[in-house]
């Protein structure tokens, strides 16, 4: 998972904040007809701004609108935190840290800066710390991606061999949301460690439904199929893992014959 999955809510669809230069640059709709509007709708619009430029991967950008956005009103709780995340990935964590704590200063309670916090200690090595920021995040009732949450706490259970509470976490935002990939691969892995492989089955086979299979989830798939004794499924899996990912780890287990 890439730092950049952390983002939920902030960035919008970029036709809602922004247009295209005909050089193919994000255009801030208030360059468009003049910077109108008061202080907050214009650090609102550069903060959207900004996350959309972090999405791309710019990040030079990405921290020149979030820098005009937080001289526009500097109160405004979303662009510290999306400070935070451009930090995080340019790995300077001590201002990452600073710049999310200033966020939830201002907004304690918003589900998307509990969030990316809790996905910043979960990526330095404070997973266990990580929790309450994901479950604090699930209880603003206006939260709108509670199972992102869910599915994060998981990923850092997991970092810390914390299997129950991860199998617990993924069923939760499973629960919420059928359809929410990490949450089904990793229940997945799960269900296939315990010995249970109909639902392990189940669970990577929807994932491979979702979106273009993965080297993970081929390989978890294939080495499902080789314990029920599926051998054409088994070698069906083989043949994509070889052709779409002749270079990946699993590929390189497979032909070791390292199947566990």
């Amino acid at each position: 998972m890439t730092i950049r999955i952390a983002v939920t809510t902030l960035v919008l669809l970029l036709g809602a904040c922004a247009g295209t230069a005909p050089d193919g640059a994000l255009v801030d709709p208030g360059t468009l007809v003049g910077e109108v509007g008061d202080p907050r709708n214009r650090a609102r619009l550069h903060t959207e701004l900004g996350a959309a430029y972090y999405q791309r991967g710019n990040m030079g950008i990405a921290l020149e609108e979030l820098r005009i956005a937080a001289s526009a009103d500097p109160g405004y709780a979303p662009v510290h935190s999306m400070f935070g995340l451009v930090y995080m990935e340019l790995r300077e964590e001590d201002l990452a840290e600073k710049s999310f704590e200033r966020a939830l200063q201002l907004s304690p309670n918003d589900g998307d800066i509990n969030h990316n916090y809790g996905w910043f200690l979960c990526h330095t090595k404070r997973e266990s710390d990580s929790i309450k920021f994901f479950l604090q995040a699930i209880r603003n009732p206006l939260y709108a991606t509670p199972w992102r949450s869910y599915t994060a706490a998981g990923l850092c259970s997991l970092r810390t061999k914390n299997v129950k509470d991860a199998e617990e976490f993924f069923k939760r935002a499973l629960r919420l949301e059928p359809d929410e990939p990490a949450a089904l691969l990793q229940l997945g892995h799960i269900r296939y460690n315990q010995g249970n492989m109909d639902d392990a089955r189940k669970l990577v086979s929807h994932f491979n439904k979702l979106r273009p299979p993965s080297a993970e989830s081929l390989w978890l798939a294939l080495r499902i199929e080789r314990k029920l004794g599926e051998r054409v499924a088994e070698q069906s899996y083989a043949n994509q893992l070889r052709r779409r990912y002749p270079a990946s780890p699993e590929y390189q287990a497979l032909q070791r014959g390292n199947f566990d």
